[in-house]
């Protein structure tokens, strides 16, 4: 029978007794037509289990014929034949010690030291050594080796991608294969737009592994045309895109949108570990997209009982974090509560200190887990576990303490003990605006004519910072900032750039919020001077004009 015929009926049946009955009817057949066939019985009869039906498979006599034929014939096989049969017996969980295998192996590791092999059975090899002996294999330096003497610009997708997953495990600081890589991703920038979502989402996890930060046209460039896959990635596919995006610090507005297309759509579908991934993508990119958010609040309400711990506060803490609160919320935290009560103590100290900091951030309030969480046991279950009781703990801690106290006064059970609260919150890095500090300073230098009249960069007894501070008297006229008598009112300038804001939005972040929200429960007057309404303002008049509105608006005149 011709090669091409036999291989399309062999890919038109469904099952292996079909594939054995059709086999049986041939008086002969090349060792690749052979090969091809024990190819498609693996397709059809493995899972992620395992050999569906193994006595079906390897007690069936056209089967053992053809392994036998395979060991005693091994030398006499193409590379082709050879190769596709070692992979799909890999497969089908032939032990790996049986002298088929070895005699398998031996021949293909001679064929490899004789530089008998092209690029297409290198990679086959090197795809079936992964498999089979993991990324100690110690052939896998020789194919490299190999593969360094071949021409890389005629490389298919396919090699490229196999070529990838073998310097993955190959690959070390200063070795001579980083040639290979280098000259690997400059072809691979010419051939992106061919790559199907499978091979976009294995390179760009190769390049995460392989630390390739210095290949900016080939991250750009695979970032890029992952967008048009999203809707065809699977889980782990998209999982791995999310997280090249990540480690290289990447974000596209189209990939976003492209996201805000897909979840909403297959919310119930997805697994939670990759919802959990595009949270988290979301969260660590500040990006706040109503449509995911909506979706996921939804998909909580909906799965929440069968998510891990994790899954739980990575659904969760990026609302937090990006101060939003989506339509469903009051089912979205019923919802967190009922979980909490069921899976409390199966949660990791930090990882559930976390979750009910992002909710105090909301104003959603965890009153009845607090007896646990300021408990002398909880806080030395947090002590024992990295990262301890750091300043971040504490801060964390202290600011839920500190939350309770000022916005639930019902709240009657234990406290923070002193020795865990912080004097003051560590400010996020980054998320004082100084160029935009300074030319609030120099508006109010303008405005109140003398420095003495304001103070920047305020440490107060609750532990916020505030970015400046004026103080009146009960007149309404303004003190010298470092006077304490006779203060009738405090106003506390939040200066609040870009950083203090969701991505592309007035959304202000959870941090923020509640530090605005708490100095104005602690007597302060917060006034609100956001970039967005000072950075069309062109000299110090205007900027002390617009001062002047934001902070004594119902004063023509001031009185300092």
């Amino acid at each position: 029978i011709d090669e091409q015929l036999f291989f399309k009926k062999l890919n038109s049946l469904c099952t292996s007794k079909e594939i054995f009955d059709f086999l049986s009817s041939l008086e002969v057949m090349s060792d690749t037509m052979a090969s091809e066939a024990l190819r498609r019985i693996s397709e059809l009869e493995v899972d992620e289990n395992g050999l569906k039906n193994p006595e079906g498979v390897l007690e069936n006599d056209v089967f053992r014929a053809l392994c036998f034929q395979f060991e005693c014939e091994s030398s006499k096989l193409s590379n082709t034949g050879l190769l596709n049969a070692l992979q799909a017996l890999i497969k089908v969980r032939i032990d790996p010690e049986s002298t088929l295998m070895a005699s398998l192996l031996s021949e293909s590791e001679e064929r490899l030291c004789k530089g008998q092999l092209t690029v297409q059975n290198l990679c086959a090899l090197g795809e079936s050594l992964l498999e089979l002996e993991g990324p100690s294999s110690a052939t896998l330096e020789r194919i490299v080796n190999r593969m360094q003497e071949k021409d890389i610009e005629k490389w298919s997708p396919r090699e490229v991608v196999m070529v990838y997953k073998i310097l993955q495990v190959t690959v070390r600081e200063g070795e001579q294969n980083r040639d290979l890589l280098n000259r690997l991703n400059c072809v691979t920038l010419t051939i992106v737009s061919q790559l199907s979502p499978k091979f976009t989402s294995i390179i760009l996890n190769s390049l995460v592994v392989l630390h390739q930060t210095q290949a900016v046209p080939l991250i750009t460039a695979l970032c890029k045309h992952s967008v048009k896959h999203i809707p065809y990635f699977t889980g782990d596919e998209l999982v791995n895109v999310l997280e090249a995006f990540l480690y290289f610090g990447h974000r596209e507005q189209i990939f976003t949108e492209a996201l805000e297309t897909h979840v909403p759509k297959s919310i119930f579908t997805m697994h939670p570990q990759t919802v959990s991934k595009v949270m988290q993508y979301c969260c660590r990119k500040m990006i706040l997209s109503k449509p995911i958010f909506d979706a996921v609040a939804e998909g909580f309400i909906s799965d929440a009982d069968r998510f891990t711990t994790d899954q739980i506060a990575e659904y969760i803490i990026p609302f937090g974090t990006l101060n939003y609160l989506p339509p469903s919320a009051s089912s979205l935290f019923r919802k967190l509560e009922t979980v909490l009560h069921t899976h409390f103590s199966h949660f990791q100290p930090h990882t559930l200190l976390n979750l009910l900091h992002s909710c105090v951030l909301i104003q959603r309030y965890p009153v009845n887990f607090l007896p646990k969480i300021f408990s002398p046991y909880f806080l030395q279950q947090l002590q024992a576990q990295p990262p301890g009781l750091n300043r971040i703990v504490t801060s964390k801690l202290t600011q839920i303490f500190l939350t309770v106290t000022l916005e639930c006064p019902f709240y009657e059970g234990p406290k923070l003990l002193p020795k865990y609260q912080v004097k003051a919150f560590l400010t996020p890095h980054g998320s004082l605006d100084v160029h935009l500090l300074k030319r609030v300073k120099t508006g109010l230098l303008y405005l109140l004519k003398k420095r003495i009249y304001f103070a920047s960069e305020v440490s107060t007894p609750y532990c916020y910072t505030v970015d400046i501070e004026i103080k009146l008297d009960e007149e309404g006229f303004v003190l010298p900032a470092a006077q304490c008598e006779e203060v009738h009112r405090r106003i506390a300038l939040c200066v609040d750039g870009q950083n203090r804001f969701c991505v592309n939005s007035h959304n202000l972040l959870g941090e923020e919020a509640i530090k605005q929200r708490h100095l104005q429960l602690l007597g302060y007057e917060v006034v609100q001077i956001p970039f967005f309404e000072i950075e069309s303002l062109q000299n110090c008049r205007k900027m002390a004009e617009y001062l002047h509105k934001k902070i004594f608006p119902h004063t023509y005149r001031l009185g300092c």
